[in-house]
């Protein structure tokens, strides 16, 4: 796709790229297919298919769980319902966890639990704020919490983001740990397991708790001598001992923890932060090699599972009409004079390293100033967790250097960013990944980030190029991408030259090799690999509480 001719990329580096590429896939392999990703029933693997669709994943939960209730349980609710005007709308809150497992819950039923967003969610609930869900084509129930003002304010924006997310996340902005806070993040830890045993209450079940926001619930729904297994995803990275002991209440979030059966993080790496944390904080008895802690005679086994997306929903849905029909909209109204276009969508958050991409664009066309005019990059940012002072500090910089950056770079009636600060349906997404020549995510820090998978998904026809920072989970599954460290503006800015010049033909071979390690590791292999592992727990829950250490 060669626009605006770039005669100075460095192609020794680009064959240095494709070596470690290839290091990286094989890599990449074997962490695939260790058996750690999968159950440890010997052949399982040989003997039960991948679940490569909504209907497979469903017929193995009927053959393994049976009649067992299954819940899920989050913070952010998968649909909300606010006011407009006179009448009531629903729509899916910006996050990256409830877009991935919302298909899967689709296909499995059962229950929702999560904390209520919305500013019209009382109005469609019932007394115990449960709605079937989704709106439009219900297959489960979200059951809804209300939570206080104050609760909201510390244990969501207190503890859990002002805390816990700086904390796992190495960007180097400093957690806040506050006495109120963490006793917020006790109190709503109960509220959530009150209500998870409100609806697992007399039944089979398998409970399936999500993110850093719950990390005290696996052991309190242990401790009511509740009769179930339980899985918790932590969907953030897992730092080192060093930094994780910094907070006051290190060994009670541990403690909680370790009331799983199943514990699983995105990659092998931050398994290993959480096995040396425990190893050094708890007495307690850590098998490295056979990735399990056993406390107070309690065993939690801890394990990768890269998340991932419904490959084959997103992918056919670019073809759709109400697809095609946004990107002829977004296509006229952006009125983009023509060339290439670049994408980033991301939450407004500092680890998402939006100005180190912004700074990397302004030095592109500083180095390439022939392709001004000819390359647009189209910035999607949701606002989020703009009580948080550090979260509005990288808001108006964001806003100041795409000011900064068109003033400088504009010529006629075309400037180098078109900035959108605001929330975008699934369908807006399709769109605009399916228009987008290249996707940049230059994350600080990201156990996972998704938006690099939803690109790679909606690239139906094989072309397309998605720059990657290294500093994310997807990095070690998406070797093919061009693989850049965003502290380096630099490289960055060479890597977009790249992109831009880089020949149709290779193009899609990288990205054919990474549709197909999507298409076979998609949202309904996750959710298989992790109930494989929780259906082993189903026949052994506990009678009676754990009893407390004397």
């Amino acid at each position: 796709m060669v626009v605006c001719q770039v005669e100075d990329v460095d192609l020794a580096a680009g064959v240095e790229r494709e070596v470690l590429s290839r290091i990286a896939r094989r890599f990449r392999r074997e962490e695939i297919q260790s058996p750690l990703l999968d159950s440890h029933t010997g052949d399982e693997e040989t003997t039960t298919p991948p679940a490569r669709s909504g209907q497979d994943l469903r017929l193995l939960v009927q053959s393994k769980l049976g009649d067992t209730t299954f819940v899920v349980a989050s913070n952010r609710e998968p649909y909300g319902h606010i006011f407009e005007g006179r009448s009531i709308r629903w729509n899916r809150p910006a996050s990256g966890m409830t877009a991935a497992l919302d298909p899967v819950m689709g296909v499995l039923g059962g229950v929702w639990v999560a904390a209520s967003s919305g500013n019209a969610d009382r109005e469609v609930s019932d007394a115990q704020g449960r709605i079937p869900v989704p709106p439009d084509r219900p297959s489960y129930t979200l059951r809804r919490l209300w939570l206080t003002r104050e609760q909201e304010e510390r244990y969501y924006l207190g503890f859990s983001n002002s805390a816990l997310w700086p904390l796992c996340h190495t960007v180097y902005v400093r957690p806040r740990f506050i006495a109120e806070d963490w006793k917020a993040y006790q109190e709503v830890n109960g509220l959530f397991a009150d209500a998870i045993l409100e609806e697992i209450r007399g039944k089979r079940a398998f409970v399936f708790l999500q993110d850093y926001h719950l990390a005290l619930v696996p052991r309190m729904l242990k401790e009511a001598g509740a009769n179930v297994a339980v899985a918790h995803f932590w969907h953030i990275p897992w730092p080192t001992l060093e930094v994780f002991q910094t907070c006051p209440w290190a060994e009670q979030i541990l403690e909680g923890l370790l009331g799983n059966d199943l514990l699983g993080f995105h990659t092998r790496h931050h398994c290993n932060n959480f096995l040396e944390t425990v190893d050094r904080t708890l007495e307690s008895r850590v098998d490295h090699g056979g990735y399990s802690v056993t406390r107070l005679g309690h065993q939690t086994l801890v394990r990768p599972f890269p998340i991932s997306v419904d490959f084959e929903g997103i992918s056919q849905s670019v073809a759709s009409a109400p697809v095609q029909r946004e990107r002829a909209r977004f296509l006229q109204e952006l009125a983009i004079p023509g060339g290439l276009i670049g994408l980033g969508v991301d939450r407004l958050d500092y680890t998402k390293g939006i100005p180190e991409r912004l700074r990397a664009i302004d030095r592109f066309f500083e180095l390439y100033p022939r392709c001004k005019g000819k390359f647009t990059f189209i910035q999607i940012g949701v606002p989020s967790r703009s009580q948080i002072k550090e979260y509005r500090g990288v808001d108006d910089e964001i806003q100041h250097l795409v000011e900064e950056i068109n003033w400088q770079h504009r010529m006629d009636f075309w400037q180098p960013i078109i900035y959108m600060r605001r929330y975008f349906s699934n369908t807006s997404l399709a769109a605009l990944y399916s228009m987008a020549d290249i996707c940049i995510v230059s994350s600080l820090h990201d156990g996972m980030n998704l938006v690099a998978k939803e690109y790679v998904a909606s690239r139906t026809d094989g072309t397309g190029v998605l720059i990657l920072s290294r500093f994310t989970g997807a990095a070690m599954e998406l070797t093919d991408a061009l693989i850049i460290n965003p502290y380096d503006t630099e490289q960055v800015a060479r890597a977009i030259a790249h992109a831009l010049e880089m020949p149709a033909a290779e193009q899609r071979r990288r990205m054919q090799r990474m549709r197909v390690h999507l298409q076979e590791n998609d949202i309904y292999r996750w959710a298989r690999r992790v109930l494989n592992e929780l259906a082993r727990f189903e026949s052994h829950a506990p009678e009676q509480p754990i009893l407390e250490e004397r």
